[in-house]
């Protein structure tokens, strides 16, 4: 029988950039917290690895190469022993190049699930070493629970405990590569310290995280704006809607995200702009994470 396993949405509820070092890689210092939706990942009887791809973003996705066989490859590269061949198929709901670590978080849990499937004694240090090789979202995506990354996304701490948070996301439907963000970001020159902000232990509400994320900042917002201006006309219209309790983009773009109050606040928010902009791709969800695999 084939088993699924879930990817969840990543938010950067902030993300702080750090000045390149000299292998041009920039530190960073972001809280990363993960949505009630997301891809699927399964597996199924084939002759060899490889991959389906199915779902309402299938055809924005690279199926050659994929993060989801980069992380299988690299995987049973770490097992060190031959595997029975094995398939692997992605659903994929969540907009390609949004800011959401949508790949990431499908290596995830391609990893999760593959390492069960083929029976790997690899313990999870090994196995998010491997998650961490596959970009800087991998070592928080392959546990799709709410962290503080820093260094290059790999060094991974606790984060303050978060109440339950409903939130609204919106994308423009325009895919923002991430290259493209940093060589903007790096001509700005507008570098951060990556020393994490102090926090409380918990938040309480959701008005109070507001408060507190509203002296941090997500460094790239300004170069995912200007790579696509189409971000900065959706950030423009969630700053302006009365239950946005905080409007900001996550990660490197196209996706804003809006923190709301409740539920309630957040579908009305949801409704109205599917009403508003019919292109857009809007989703309303909850924050938090770790969610579990679908049954």
């Amino acid at each position: 029988m084939s088993r699924v396993a879930f990817a969840p949405a990543k938010v950067n509820l902030y993300l702080h950039v750090g000045a390149p070092a000299a292998d041009g890689y920039h530190p960073i210092c972001s809280f990363m917290a993960f949505a009630d939706l997301g891809d699927r990942v399964s597996t199924f009887e084939a002759e060899a690895l490889s991959l389906r791809v199915n779902g309402p973003f299938a055809a924005d996705l690279d199926h050659d190469d994929n993060l989801v066989l980069r992380a299988a490859r690299a995987l049973i590269a770490e097992a060190r022993r031959p595997v029975a061949p094995v398939g692997v198929s992605l659903e994929k709901y969540l907009p390609v190049a949004s800011g959401l670590g949508g790949g990431s978080s499908d290596a995830g849990a391609a990893l999760r699930l593959l390492r069960e499937v083929l029976s790997l004694d690899l313990d999870n240090d090994r196995l998010e070493a491997v998650a961490a090789s596959l970009g800087a979202d991998g070592a928080a995506c392959l546990w799709g629970a709410p962290a503080i990354a820093q260094g290059r996304g790999e060094r991974l701490s606790s984060a303050p405990g978060l109440p339950p948070l409903d939130i609204v996301l919106a994308n423009p439907r325009v895919a923002v590569p991430t290259a493209e963000v940093y060589r903007a970001f790096d001509t700005a020159g507008r570098f951060s310290d990556v020393t994490p902000p102090h926090a409380p232990d918990a938040f309480e509400d959701a008005t109070e995280l507001a408060a507190w994320l509203a002296g941090q900042r997500n460094d790239l917002q300004r170069a995912a704006i200007a790579v696509a201006p189409e971000v900065g006309a959706v950030l423009e219209t969630l700053a302006g809607e009365p239950e946005a309790l905080l409007a900001r983009v996550s990660g490197s773009g196209g996706t804003c995200f809006a923190l709301c109050a409740g539920d309630i606040e957040a579908e009305s928010l949801a409704e109205r702009l599917e009403s508003m902009a019919p292109g857009w791709w809007v989703a309303r969800c909850r924050l938090g994470g770790p969610w579990p695999d679908p049954a």
